[in-house]
């Protein structure tokens, strides 16, 4: 009996060891994967105080069952999209399905994408990147958690480990100096240089409007996009360029418009191209739509066709 109790002593303390060797405290956590959650905010404008303060709330500062097995650091379910592995665990009801990951950054790269391609956290688009309590507060609203104080959760870890800062386009050394300090910090002071930038889903596609300035090959390097694809997605021809407050896609369009947008009524300052730009449909698929050949313009005040084939007459 002795020697059994001594092997499970053992045994238990081996196991113990293991596992503390993977825990993290919430600070090792944050300044492993700060870096990923800047890179995401300027791929896609999710702020990296959101992402950094989800993933510690999700994960357990990455030492939850979910994060370790799962590489899964967001809690992100299935859905019916979701076409990758899968887990099971008890959740809001027993036996949940879960995203599994092949790494953590693919985590990161898909809470983003979840994000900014489901409609229904798009108004979070309009808001200020550095406006971590209306994000948190919105996240709450659009019913990412089912937590009732989630929102404030959220808020508590970015403000007490002022996660903010990374919102403000500084780097490591400055926020650290920052964070040692212990001093308050009045965020309207920092200048963000991605504050101006807002990506916001048109027919469920991310898109931005061009500011003064801007180049293609700007807006493909801001975005992590070859130049082509940039032309490509808009319907453009190599070496024009975009006009100020012209809407552009940072992915490429959809072959017709949501269920909402049938047809519009064409306007004797429109073009085919301004009107694929602001429902989101490629070019030559809309001409398709309206047997329209490349280049021929709707009578004014004609229905131009967004989703099925314009009838026969």
């Amino acid at each position: 009996m002795t020697r059994r109790i001594a092997l499970s002593i053992f045994f238990l303390t081996l196991t113990l060891i293991g596992f503390s060797q993977r825990i993290n405290t919430r600070e090792e956590y944050i300044e492993k994967f700060a870096p990923l959650a800047v890179s995401e905010m300027i791929r896609t404008g999710v702020p990296a105080s959101i992402t950094l303060a989800q993933a510690c709330l999700e994960s357990g500062d990455g030492n939850s069952e979910l994060s370790v097995k799962s590489n899964n650091h967001f809690g992100i379910k299935c859905k019916s999209s979701w076409r990758g592995k899968r887990v099971y665990h008890d959740d809001d009801a027993r036996g949940e399905c879960f995203r599994k990951y092949s790494s953590v950054e693919a985590s990161f790269v898909d809470h983003s994408d979840f994000l900014t391609l489901n409609s229904r956290y798009a108004g979070l688009f309009t808001l200020n990147l550095t406006d971590y309590k209306g994000w948190a507060r919105g996240l709450k609203k659009a019913g990412y958690a089912t937590n009732p104080h989630y929102a404030n959760l959220l808020i508590k870890i970015i403000e007490d480990h002022k996660l903010f800062l990374y919102d403000e386009g500084l780097d490591k050394s400055q926020i650290a100096r920052i964070q040692q300090s212990n001093q308050p910090v009045d965020g309207r002071n920092l200048i963000n240089p991605y504050q101006a930038r807002k990506v916001v889903l048109r027919n469920d596609l991310r898109s931005i409007v061009v500011k003064k300035g801007d180049t293609f090959q700007k807006i493909a390097q801001e975005f992590d996009l070859k130049e082509w694809e940039i032309y490509a997605y808009n319907d453009y021809q190599k070496g024009q360029q975009p006009q100020e407050n012209e809407i552009l896609y940072v992915e490429p369009k959809h072959r017709k418009a949501k269920k909402s947008h049938k047809t519009h009524r064409f306007e004797s300052d429109e073009t085919m191209h301004f009107i694929s730009q602001r429902y989101g449909i490629k070019l030559k698929r809309l001409y398709r739509l309206n047997r329209l050949k490349p280049g021929e313009r709707p009578e004014v005040g004609s229905f131009v066709y967004l989703r099925k084939k314009k009838p026969r007459r």
